[in-house]
C-alpha cells in the first residue's frame, strides 16, 4: 500500500529556462521503501493555495546513484509547477509517494542488448535514467537515443548526455532534433516524419538487432515512432512507452459520452486497501470508483486523474467496470483484470476492487 512520506528537499536547481531539477533527502529509514527501477516516477503532494494539489514525475536519477532526483518542466498556468518554479527552495518539506509505474525493464548484465530511445523535451527524464543505469550495469549495452526539442538551449539534461558519451564512447550514440532552430544537415531539422524514419532505419537503426525501445513524449510522437517501426518489423513487445497526453482522440470522446450515460446510482462497491475493506454505495455525483470512494471517506493514491500516470490502479475482483480513457496500462495489464480507478465506471451492480497490487 503506497502512501506519501514527507521528504525534505535537499535541493532545487534551473537545468533550463523552463525545467527545475528537485533532489530529495530520503532517510535511511526510508531508503528500502523508495529503492526504484530506472523509468518509474514520484508522485508529489503540496498544499498550494489551500489545495491538495499532486503530480507525478519520472525520475531522471539512476538507482545505482542513490539520488532522488525529478525534473519539473514549467506548464503555462499549471499549478505545481509554478509552485516548484517560483516557491519551492532547498529546505522545504513535500510529501512525496513511494517510486511507482511499470515504464522500464530490469537489467540484465549476462546478456549484450542494443537500445533504442526516442525522447522529447521532458520526456528526457525517464529515459536518461534507463541510459545511466544500463550502460553501468551492462558492460555490453549499446544505447541510441533520437532526441527532439524546439531549440539547443531548451535541450534538458545536455551536459549530462554529453558526459555519458564520453563516458561510454562508442556505446552511446545521441542524435539531437531542432523544431525552431535550423541547423545543416536537414535530417535533424523538425519532428519524426515518414522520409526521416525512412533514413533511420535505413542508416542509423538495425531493427533485427534492435533489443527494446522506449519512447517518451507527446501522444502523436509516440504513436507514429511505434507504429513505424512495428511496420518495419520490430515485435510489438519490445515497444514500451511513456505518454504526453494533449488531447482526448473522438473514440475516446465517444466512449466517455457512452459511459456518462451509465447508472451507477446504488452500485455496491468494496475497496480493498492494506488488507482492509472499505464499503459504500455510489452515488450519481460520481461516475468513477475513485472519486466516490473519496468522496465516502477513503484514503487512496492517485495523482493526476487523467488516465496517464497509474498511480490509482487497482485490480477487479469482482464485477464489471468500464475505463473511459487508458493511457498508462499495458494490454497485458489489462488482461489482468487491472484498471485506472479514476477512469473505471462501474457496469455492475456490485464491484469489488483491490489497491494492493
Amino acid at each position: 500500500m503506497a502512501r506519501f512520506h514527507k521528504l525534505k528537499v535537499q535541493d532545487v536547481y534551473r537545468e533550463t529556462d523552463e525545467c527545475t531539477v528537485i533532489t530529495f533527502d530520503v532517510p535511511d529509514n526510508l531508503a528500502q521503501e523508495f529503492n526504484f527501477r530506472q523509468g518509474q516516477h514520484l508522485t508529489l503532494k503540496a498544499d498550494i493555495k489551500g489545495e491538495d494539489t499532486r503530480r507525478s514525475y519520472s525520475l531522471c536519477s539512476s538507482p545505482i546513484d542513490n539520488q532522488w532526483q525529478v525534473a519539473v518542466k514549467t506548464i503555462p498556468g499549471g499549478v505545481f509547477s509554478t509552485y516548484v518554479r517560483d516557491t519551492l527552495k532547498s529546505g522545504d518539506t513535500l510529501e512525496v509517494m513511494e517510486p511507482s509505474g511499470m515504464f522500464g525493464v530490469d537489467v540484465n548484465p549476462d546478456k549484450a542488448k542494443n537500445y533504442l530511445f526516442f525522447a522529447a523535451g521532458s520526456g528526457i527524464t525517464p529515459v536518461i535514467s534507463m541510459i545511466r543505469t544500463h550502460l553501468a550495469l551492462e558492460s555490453n549495452a549499446t544505447c541510441k537515443l533520437f532526441y527532439v526539442n524546439r531549440t539547443a538551449k531548451s535541450i534538458i539534461f545536455k551536459e549530462a548526455l554529453e558526459q555519458l558519451r564520453n563516458q561510454y564512447f562508442g556505446r552511446l550514440e545521441i542524435y539531437y532534433f531542432l523544431t525552431k532552430e535550423r541547423r545543416d544537415i536537414e535530417l535533424f531539422n523538425g519532428r519524426f516524419d515518414e522520409e526521416k524514419m525512412e533514413i533511420l532505419t535505413k542508416n542509423f537503426i538495425d531493427i533485427p538487432d534492435t533489443s527494446e525501445v522506449f519512447l517518451c513524449g507527446p501522444e502523436k510522437m509516440v504513436d507514429f515512432v511505434s507504429e513505424y517501426l512495428i511496420k518495419a518489423g520490430l515485435p510489438k513487445e519490445l515497444v514500451h512507452y511513456e505518454l504526453f497526453v494533449t488531447g482526448l482522440s473522438e473514440e475516446d470522446i465517444k466512449r466517455a459520452e457512452r459511459l456518462a450515460k451509465q447508472n451507477v446510482e446504488g452500485v455496491e462497491v468494496t475497496i480493498v486497501d492494506g488488507g482492509k475493506e472499505f464499503q459504500f454505495t455510489m452515488t450519481k455525483d460520481f461516475d468513477n470508483i475513485l472519486d466516490a470512494a473519496l468522496a465516502a471517506g477513503a484514503d487512496l493514491p492517485f495523482a493526476c486523474k487523467g488516465g496517464v500516470c497509474s498511480t490509482c490502479k487497482c485490480q477487479i475482483i469482482e464485477g464489471n467496470v468500464e475505463m473511459k480513457i487508458n493511457y498508462a496500462l499495458s494490454d497485458k495489464e489489462v488482461g489482468q483484470d487491472l484498471v485506472l480507478s479514476c477512469q473505471a465506471v462501474p457496469t455492475s451492480d456490485k464491484v469489488k476492487v483491490d489497491f494492493d497490487v
